[in-house]
């Protein structure tokens, strides 16, 4: 397992998080609101300088409107494809 925050499959759950906003026709702004972030939290994820733990990705697939199980599911079909 790669100790890099800018490993492949963390870099394939930065992008799926950008495109399930992108999905959900929210803005980094809005986002950020409903989550009780700022929106600089928001980029910093999505470009993956920032790494989320397991309470956060729960919050985050929340906000996006998706049971963060699927949210898994989904990187894990679409990181295998890649």
């Amino acid at each position: 397992m790669e100790k890099s925050i800018l490993s492949d499959g963390h870099r394939q759950l930065a992008e799926l998080i950008r495109t399930l906003r992108v999905e959900s026709g929210q803005t980094q702004v809005d986002l950020a609101e409903r989550l009780g972030e700022t929106q600089s939290a928001v980029s910093k994820v999505e470009s993956g300088q920032r790494r989320l733990d397991l309470v956060q990705l729960a919050a985050y697939a929340a906000a996006l409107g998706i049971k963060a199980s699927k949210l898994v599911e989904r990187w894990e079909r679409e990181s295998r494809t890649k």
